[in-house]
């Protein structure tokens, strides 16, 4: 059993290893494998995150350019860290929004009143991480947005989390919090596991 403090260290190590066009072949097959085991047509708000390209996380772009083109009814937010640095608030992503980027590099949708999205209105939430256990208990950067985010969403809310790695499940994280919100899904680019 391992903490999450080294299972962080040692993915992103192996993560950050990846080159870019390996990155874009990964990020594309869990677009494959999202949209093939999941009725992405039937959501009502789907929530993701905007990659952050220099920690080569898995590019949500091929899931969001998908869902445009074949036109479907599913509406998307991403999310804006706030003034504080502890929370996220979520706002709507259309092929108009305009993009700023944030103090880490991470693309954020332009906010406001209007474009504002509450946590309650998500079918289900693509959830970055590094590492995930049998349970669904994930190990992301260890600032605990996404905790706080996912404990605001509906009972039903579908979260699945994404890793371009190919890691299976660990068997279990030794240090799991209280608030820690397990996923109900896990994608890699070689397969889905359901919690």
């Amino acid at each position: 059993m391992q903490d999450k403090a080294t299972l962080r260290r040692a993915t992103l190590a192996r993560r950050q290893a990846l080159p870019p066009a390996e990155i874009a072949q990964r990020s594309q097959q869990l677009c494959d494998q999202l949209f093939h085991q999941f009725s992405v047509a039937q959501w009502r708000w789907l929530h993701l995150f905007l990659p952050l390209a220099k920690r080569n996380e898995p590019d949500t772009w091929p899931i969001i350019h998908r869902i445009w083109a074949e036109e479907l009814a599913v509406r998307l937010a991403a999310p804006v860290v706030q003034a504080d640095g502890i929370s996220l608030r979520h706002y709507e992503l259309t092929p108009a929004t305009p993009l700023l980027t944030n103090r880490w590099g991470i693309p954020e949708p332009a906010a406001t009143a209007e474009t504002e999205v509450p946590a309650a209105a998500f079918d289900a939430v693509l959830v970055p991480l590094l590492a995930v256990d049998c349970a669904g208990h994930r190990v992301g950067y260890g600032g605990g947005f996404y905790d706080r985010f996912l404990a605001q969403c509906r009972p039903g809310t579908q979260f699945i989390g994404l890793n371009v790695l190919d890691d299976a499940p660990v068997a279990a994280i030794a240090d799991v919090l209280p608030t820690d919100v397990p996923l109900t899904a896990y994608i890699t680019p070689g397969g889905v596991w359901r919690f």
